[in-house]
């Protein structure tokens, strides 16, 4: 189903580095997403889309508890952050009602890391080959093949394409998906296409950050009674919260993700932190999980001042261990979309695609900002798996045949949905 314009036009993608600074760094190459897509729209013009909005986001969205730390820093340390991070929504279609639109969202930014492009027939290579610049290409081709087979397709639906920034780096889509849902750029079904080894997955799961840090004195390797250590203090956090946490994890993970406190053999080091990473697929948990990870810390606290009390080295640690370890949130308040059962969904989604598995844990992407839209049918959908395809290391790659058949899916869905398309305008917001 890919055309060599199809062809030319993802190699141009790939060729474009679009990975944000929260991957590069500040000191690295700004992304040319404008230009990445400018690309994309040309190619989707050819089909009959026009730009309906392509802009960077407004400064406002990077308020509120929602918004990861990672991302308010890099934004108030470089004032052209949010300049380099548009977004772009094309239409295909008349200016129909929610309920008679279908909504595709795929994200043009990458991981970090250069890759060498090419395509040798059969396989594209290169940093975006799956994740998720590949699809975005997958998808034009998807909607051309609906629109050849129905022509009136593009009459009686209308059909919007979130091209968007914000999805990697930890960003969760707060500048890049989330205010294009604000501003009512969804439909009655919105596909976000991502890598799922073409399993319908109508969930996904919301992730929050903790860190927790130790701030104490440092001492020397010959009297290391005389400070603090936090390298013996975080290990012994870390190894309660890696057997309890995830018990309070049913529908999610934990990750305890590293300690750090320094790189000397020499040297105790009195300060450091710890990171963890939670999953959860529904709000109750990650409150559940956020209340749990603090209690358990200060239990282990308790548990650590009791047991190295009259420890030669590290009573001084125990003594203050709760003065100087605290709990920071780099990042919470993130919705998670549930599945809700729902007969037309099912219906409109019964094209013989294999569903996720009830039983198998979600991932994390920017579809958690549909939560809470009432009417809305949301499902995740794309070609390949991210770690075989390796999609965040060495050697990203996509088969074209892979690619074929996720737009052979798309246009599948969009017959269906113009034939199964409802009548009625959608109530609500996002989160």
């Amino acid at each position: 189903m890919l055309t060599d314009a199809d062809r030319n036009l993802l190699l141009d993608l790939l060729r474009l580095p679009t990975a944000g600074p929260l991957e590069v760094g500040p000191d690295g190459p700004r992304p040319r997403l404008w230009q990445a897509q400018r690309r994309y729209a040309e190619a989707a013009a050819e089909l009959g889309f026009v730009v309906a909005q392509h802009e960077s986001p407004a400064p406002d969205v990077l308020h509120g508890e929602h918004v990861p730390l990672p991302v308010r820093l890099a934004a108030e340390a470089d004032p052209r952050f949010l300049a380099d991070q548009p977004s772009i929504v094309l239409r295909l279609g008349p200016d129909l009602p929610q309920a008679d639109t279908v909504m595709f969202n795929v994200h043009l930014d990458t991981v970090a890391g250069v890759e060498p492009v090419g395509y040798d027939g059969a396989v594209f290579r290169g940093r975006g080959a799956i994740d998720a610049k590949g699809p975005a290409v997958a998808l034009l081709a998807g909607v051309r093949a609906a629109v050849a087979a129905d022509p009136s397709l593009a009459v009686r639906t209308r059909i919007l394409i979130q091209a968007v920034a914000g999805e990697e780096g930890g960003a969760m889509g707060v500048f890049g998906t989330r205010p294009l849902v604000r501003q009512g750029h969804y439909g009655r079904l919105n596909l976000f296409c991502e890598p799922t080894g073409m399993r319908l997955l109508p969930r996904c799961t919301a992730a929050m950050t903790a860190c927790v840090r130790v701030r104490g004195e440092d001492a020397i390797d010959d009297n290391p009674d005389a400070g603090h250590n936090a390298t013996v203090l975080l290990g012994f956090i870390a190894q309660r919260l890696a057997e309890v946490l995830p018990e309070y994890a049913a529908d999610g993970r934990v990750c305890v993700a590293g300690v750090h406190t320094g790189h000397l053999h020499n040297r105790v080091y009195g300060s450091g932190t710890l990171m963890l990473n939670l999953s959860y697929g529904r709000a109750e948990t990650g409150h559940r999980l956020a209340g749990a990870l603090e209690s358990e810390v200060d239990a282990a606290l308790r548990e650590f001042a009791q047991r190295y009390r009259g420890h030669r080295d590290l009573a001084r640690t125990a003594a203050d261990a709760r003065a100087i370890t605290s709990v920071e949130w780099h990042k919470r308040g993130l919705p998670a979309l549930e599945s809700t059962p729902d007969e037309w969904e099912a219906r409109l989604l019964d094209t013989g695609l294999t569903r996720w598995p009830d039983d198998e844990p979600a991932f994390t992407c920017d579809a958690l900002w549909m939560a809470g839209l009432p009417g809305a049918c949301t499902a995740v959908l794309g070609p390949g798996r991210l770690d075989r395809n390796h999609a965040h290391a060495e050697g990203e790659f996509a088969e074209e045949a892979e690619l074929a058949e996720f737009a052979a899916a798309v246009s599948t869905i969009l017959a269906r949905f113009a034939r199964q398309r409802v009548t009625r305008q959608l109530d609500g917001r996002a989160l």
